[in-house]
């Protein structure tokens, strides 16, 4: 369901044929917000990467996330709003840091459904966000 194609930057993947492309999808160490991503000193870290389907007029509710998450947007358009009233907007094939141990509702605006890959960087057991 994700096409990943990649693009083989020099001395970078150098073990792939030279057929593979490697195209960066995100590179950052900041949030969509600019906040430093730092990495919690977990006891059972876990990654869980999941397909998030946002219809129509619809959100995800207010919420937080403790630790990094990376989302790639394959279809819609994806308005997060934050509690300073900032928004923020992200289009197909845009991928971005989400913000850190700040609240915020992830929107759909738009009249098709909004598709994205989240890969949350958490811990066994606990939970991938916290309700507002």
């Amino acid at each position: 369901f994700l096409t990943v194609c990649l693009f083989i930057m020099p001395g970078v993947f150098s073990e792939y044929s030279k057929e593979v492309l490697v195209e960066p999808v995100l590179k950052t160490d900041k949030t969509s917000i600019g906040q430093d991503i730092a990495y919690p000193d977990f006891k059972d870290e876990e990654v869980t990467i999941s397909k998030v389907t946002i219809p129509p007029g619809k959100s995800t509710g207010w919420h937080k996330h403790v630790f990094p998450v990376f989302a790639y947007v394959l279809k819609g358009n994806l308005t997060i709003e934050l509690e300073s009233q900032k928004t923020l907007e992200f289009a197909p094939n845009s991928s971005f840091a989400e913000v850190i141990d700040t609240f915020h509702n992830g929107k759909n605006n738009g009249k098709e459904d909004v598709v994205l890959i989240a890969f949350f960087m958490g811990e066994k057991g606990k939970p991938l966000s916290v309700k507002k």
